[in-house]
C-alpha cells in the first residue's frame, strides 16, 4: 500500500462522489430501521447540500497510489442547520453557542479497514474542528445497524447522546472540554 491523505478544496468535491454513493449503500445494507429511507441519499442530496450550508467544510481523502480508498468529511455549521424538513437532530437550546462541529461523512473501503486509516482521518479531522474557539458543541450522526461505527466513535471519545427518527440514527456528542485531549495524533 501507498497511502497518501489530501485536503480537498470544495470545489474539488466531486472527486467524493463515487465514495459518498458507496457510503449510502453501505448504510443501507446496515440499516434495520428504515433502511429505504436511504433510497433519496447520495452524493447530490447529502454531500452538496450539507457543504453549501456549512461555514467551513474539511474534506480528506485518501488514496493507495491513485485509487480513492476513503474519506472524510466535517464542518462547522450554524446548528439551526440541524433542524429541518428531515429531522431535528438534537436540542437546539443544548448548545450554547451559535455554531457546531460535525464529522458528518465518514467511509473507507472495506479492504482498507483495520489498516489505522480511519484513526487517521478521525484524529485529522478533530484536529480541525479544535481550532474553531467559538464551537462547544461536536455531533456525529450513525445510522442504525453501523455497530462498528458506533463503537469506533465512543472509543474515541464521543457518547451516545440519543437516537432521532425513531432509532434511524443515533446521535453521539462531545463538549469542547472533552474534545481537547482528542485528535492531539496525526
Amino acid at each position: 500500500m501507498n497511502l497518501k491523505y489530501e485536503i480537498i478544496p470544495d470545489d474539488k468535491i466531486e472527486c467524493c462522489r463515487d465514495l459518498c454513493n458507496e457510503l449510502m449503500a453501505f448504510q443501507k445494507s446496515k440499516a434495520y430501521i428504515k433502511p429505504e429511507l436511504f433510497d433519496n441519499m447520495n452524493f447530490e442530496t447529502r454531500m452538496i447540500p450539507s457543504i453549501k450550508s456549512a461555514i467551513y467544510n474539511y474534506t480528506v481523502v485518501v488514496k493507495d497510489d491513485d485509487k480513492l480508498v476513503g474519506y472524510v468529511y466535517s464542518n462547522i455549521s450554524p446548528k439551526e442547520t440541524y433542524s429541518n424538513e428531515f429531522a431535528t437532530f438534537f436540542d437546539l437550546a443544548s448548545v450554547s453557542r451559535d455554531n457546531v462541529g460535525c464529522l458528518s461523512q465518514f467511509y473507507i473501503k472495506e479492504e482498507y479497514r483495520q489498516y489505522g486509516i480511519g484513526s487517521k482521518l478521525f484524529n485529522m479531522s478533530m484536529k480541525w474542528l479544535k481550532q474553531f474557539d467559538d464551537v462547544e458543541d461536536y455531533f456525529i450522526f450513525v445510522s442504525n445497524g453501523n455497530h462498528n461505527a458506533l463503537e469506533f466513535y465512543k472509543r474515541k471519545g464521543f457518547s451516545v447522546s440519543h437516537d432521532i427518527l425513531d432509532g434511524f440514527i443515533t446521535v453521539l456528542r462531545c463538549h469542547r472540554r472533552d474534545l481537547m485531549d482528542l485528535g492531539s495524533t496525526e
